[in-house]
C-alpha cells in the first residue's frame, strides 16, 4: 500500500550518488565532494504547540529565525552542489516564519524539491501548494479532546487544522497531502477515526509511526510504551519497519556525513539531527561560511573520521531515519549477498 515508499529507502533511485559513496566513503579527497541528497531545514526555533512526545524539547523552542535572503543564496549553492530536496520542519513550526512563501519560491527557483512537516495550524498561510512535493501534517488524534491533550494546546486548533487540510486539498495541484500520527497510549484507540477523517477530507493517506526516544529529549513519558500497531488498510499506511525491533547488522553509519544534513534555525549545519547541539556533529554555520566551505571543511572531515572510526551506532536514536539507507549501503559495501554476478 505504501506507493510513496515512506517506510523504506529511495536511495536506489540515485545510482550516481551510491557510486560516489562506494568509491569515496573511505577516501576524504572523494568524500569531501559527496554532497547530501536531502537537507532538513528549521526556518524557526519557536513552536506554537508543546506536544507530549516532542523529541527536541531540550532545544527550548527558542525564537531563532533564519534570514530568508541568506537562504536564497544557500539554496542556489546547495542545488549546484547536488542537493536535490529540502524539507522544512525542524525544532520549531516552519510556518511561523513570516517569509515562508518567499523561502519556498527561492528554493523552487534554485531547482530544489520542497516538502513540509507541520502541525498545520497555519497551513492556510502557505501559498502555491502546487510548487510543493508533499505536506505532512502532524495530527496525533481523532478527536478534539485527545488532540488538545497530546499537542498540549486548545481543542479549537483541531478544528482549525481539519479546515486547513480540507482547503489545502482543494488547491494542492500535484502536491501530496497527508496526516501523520505518532502512536501513543492516549491516541491508539483513535486510529480508525483519524483514517476516516482523512478519507472524508480527501487526504492522500494517513500514516502511523512509532514513538522514538531521542537520546537527549527531556521527555521520557513513552520510553517503555509498547503498542501493537494497526494493519495497513485503504487510506492508512503503517510504518511497520519502525515498529519492528530491529537487530542492527551493520557496524557503522554509511549515511553520515553524506546523504543528508540538518540546518538549524541558528544557521548551524549538522550532519545528523539526532545529535543537535553535539559539537562533534556541528559542521559550521551558514552565516559565517558558504555551504560548500562547510561541507568541504575541517569540521566535516573531523565528523567523517569520527563516524568511521569512533561512533558506536548502538548509542544512536532508535528507528534512525537513515536505517534503511544504511542497510542498503552495507550490503553493497560489504558484499553480503553471495554470487552477485549471477543476476
Amino acid at each position: 500500500m505504501d506507493k510513496f515508499k515512506i517506510d523504506s529507502t529511495k536511495l536506489m533511485y540515485h545510482p550516481d550518488r551510491v557510486l560516489q559513496l562506494l568509491e569515496g566513503a573511505e577516501h576524504w579527497d572523494i568524500a569531501k565532494d559527496i554532497y547530501p541528497l536531502y537537507v532538513e531545514i528549521s526556518p524557526v526555533g519557536a513552536c506554537n504547540h508543546r506536544c507530549t512526545f516532542c523529541a527536541v524539547d531540550y532545544l527550548g523552542y527558542k525564537t531563532n529565525m533564519l534570514d530568508e535572503k541568506m537562504l536564497a543564496d544557500v539554496f542556489w549553492e546547495m542545488a549546484q552542489s547536488g542537493v536535490k530536496s529540502v524539507m522544512f520542519a525542524g525544532e520549531g513550526e516552519p510556518l511561523l516564519h513570516k517569509h515562508i512563501n518567499h523561502i519556498v519560491f527561492d528554493a523552487n527557483n534554485a531547482g530544489l524539491d520542497v516538502a513540509f512537516t507541520t502541525n498545520g495550524v497555519l497551513l492556510n498561510k502557505l501559498d502555491n501548494l502546487e510548487t510543493i512535493k508533499w505536506i505532512r501534517v502532524s495530527l496525533n488524534a481523532g478527536t478534539r479532546e485527545t488532540y488538545a491533550k497530546v499537542h498540549r494546546t486548545k481543542p479549537d486548533d483541531f478544528d482549525r487544522v481539519l479546515a486547513n487540510l480540507a482547503d489545502a486539498v482543494l488547491r494542492k495541484g500535484d502536491c501530496s497531502i497527508s496526516a501523520q500520527m505518532v502512536l501513543l497510549p492516549e491516541n491508539a484507540h483513535e486510529v480508525e477515526t483519524l483514517k476516516q477523517i482523512g478519507k472524508d477530507i480527501g487526504l492522500d493517506f494517513v500514516s502511523i509511526k512509532p514513538y522514538s526516544q531521542h537520546r537527549k529529549s527531556l521527555t521520557h513519558l513513552y520510553e517503555n510504551a509498547q503498542i501493537e500497531p494497526p494493519e495497513d488498510s485503504d487510506g492508512l499506511i503503517v510504518r511497520h519497519a519502525g515498529f519492528e525491533t530491529k537487530e542492527i547488522k551493520y557496524e557503522k553509519c554509511n549515511a553520515t556525513p553524506f546523504l543528508w544534513a540538518y540546518l538549524m534555525s541558528t544557521g548551524d549545519l549538522y550532519s545528523c539531527s539526532a545529535y543537535l547541539l553535539d559539537d562533534r556533529f556541528n559542521l559550521g554555520n551558514i552565516g559565517l561560511q558558504t555551504f560548500r566551505e562547510i561541507w568541504r571543511g575541517d569540521k566535516r572531515r573531523a565528523n567523517w573520521e569520527f563516524v568511521r572510526n569512533e561512533l558506536d551506532i548502538k548509542d544512536c536514536r532508535v528507528n534512525c531515519r537513515m536505517h534503511q539507507a544504511n542497510v542498503y549501503m552495507d550490503e553493497l559495501i560489504n558484499n553480503k549477498v553471495p554470487s552477485v554476478n549471477f543476476i
